[in-house]
């Protein structure tokens, strides 16, 4: 059985299915009606008969054709891997927000599949009257359903309005994002670096919605770390597109620690897989530290050796154990001082403003008060030298801010403070 077959085995079992047969069909050329050829389609009814199967889930996408004729013919319920992804959305959605974000999601792939075999959606608005004139009840479900999907989306635009609201009010917190395939650990990591309670389980895509919470790496270095809803091959692109405002939180944050599960032998298949849908939100080429977790679970430990010896820069961390916990906080502390720069700047007291700023972003290292002179307007005045370390996402914004200023002198003769 191949990675794709165990991994869709594994989304039946969590979706609460008992998995009764398998079949891998050799498909040389995708039936249009079908999707499989006609043989294999007769093989499949004459399996779901002889198990007693009350559902079949296909691996990959199907067309609303290629649903109903596949049905016809073997009798029961049909699911592709989209719906089955959708379904365990739906059963693992808890908060508002994530509700919200899986109706969205279902309800667009629904919409291309309405067939005449649909039950109509105008029974919950009461059936008559709801009809326009020469309105097949198919249209009608259609419109219907595009209200909804208007509604939802404008709710999204108020929690992403929200959101990004409360991302502001913590713009002086280094942001770090939790990354990776669904399943690889995350939450457990969330849980032990910042005692988060979240939702850990050994199952796929048991959080939907994205946790922050402060982490102290070190005594006065704290920073906000994020836990996000997990990735999977053949991710639907509306489930990205739905959330957007959960994955905001990746795309605004410093640095990424993306998560892996060591002890998978696809787990090269899974980083890839990451990285992809990293490319989709436009922030592959982020700052990221690399973490293996379930080292505890690698038998042979020449494979956990040679996998340190690929990936130096990487953390191994076994999160149920608590194993590399403290040299993940110091590599981690590494990487956000990797990409701060170090800045010297000389600004009038009297503009505060600027300095209140440069305090609410920065790390200030040194501030020295003294005197100094613009050249072109001979003004002696009262300022503050300032040094401080930013991070990137500041660089441009500081740089701006000071420029004004980069032609101060300050005056030797005269040191007294202000």
């Amino acid at each position: 059985m191949d990675d794709s077959i165990r991994e869709l085995s594994l989304l039946a079992d969590t979706a609460g299915a008992e998995v009764v047969d398998i079949i891998v069909p050799t498909i040389q050329r995708i039936n249009v009606a079908t999707f499989v050829g006609k043989g294999k389609v007769q093989e499949l009814a004459s399996r779901v008969k002889s198990n007693k199967a009350d559902l079949v889930i296909f691996d990959d996408d199907l067309s609303n054709v290629q649903v109903r004729n596949i049905e016809k013919e073997v009798g029961c319920k049909l699911l592709d891997r989209s719906a089955l992804i959708l379904d365990i959305f739906a059963r693992n959605a808890r908060t508002a927000t994530a509700k919200t974000q899986v109706e969205l999601a279902q309800l667009e792939y629904l919409l291309p599949r309405l067939t005449r075999h649909w039950t109509h959606l105008s029974r919950q608005k009461g059936g008559i009257g709801m009809r326009g004139p020469g309105e097949t009840q198919i249209e009608t479900d259609r419109r219907l359903i595009g209200q909804r999907i208007s509604s939802l989306k404008e709710r999204l635009v108020k929690i992403d309005r929200q959101r990004t609201t409360q991302r502001k009010g913590r713009s002086k917190f280094t942001r770090v994002s939790l990354v990776g395939y669904t399943n690889a650990g995350k939450s457990t990591l969330m849980n032990e670096l910042a005692g988060a309670g979240v939702l850990a389980e050994n199952r796929l895509f048991a959080t939907l919605d994205s946790t922050t919470r402060t982490v102290e790496l070190l005594p006065g270095r704290e920073v906000l770390l994020s836990d996000t809803v997990g990735f999977i091959r053949k991710l639907p692109h509306r489930l990205i597109e739905s959330f957007k405002s959960t994955l905001d939180e990746v795309r605004e944050s410093d640095i990424l620690m993306h998560v892996m599960d060591a002890s998978h032998r696809a787990f090269r298949e899974h980083k890839a897989v990451v990285l992809r849908t990293l490319a989709e939100l436009d922030v592959r080429d982020k700052a990221t530290l690399l973490v293996f977790n379930k080292i505890d679970a690698i038998e042979d430990p020449e494979h956990l050796l040679a996998l340190k010896n690929e990936f130096p820069d990487a953390a191994f961390v076994s999160c149920l154990r608590g194993i590399g916990l403290i040299e993940l906080r110091d590599r981690l502390v590494s990487k956000i001082d990797s990409g701060f720069e170090e800045v010297d700047a000389i600004i009038p007291v009297s503009d505060q403003k600027s300095i209140a700023y440069i305090r609410k972003v920065a790390e200030v290292l040194e501030e020295q008060y003294t005197w100094g002179q613009i050249p072109y307007e001979g003004q002696t005045l009262g300022v503050v030298r300032l040094r401080y370390r930013v991070a990137p996402r500041y660089s441009d914004d500081l740089a701006a801010l000071t420029i004004r200023y980069r032609d101060f002198q300050l005056v030797e003769e005269d040191t007294q403070p202000v």
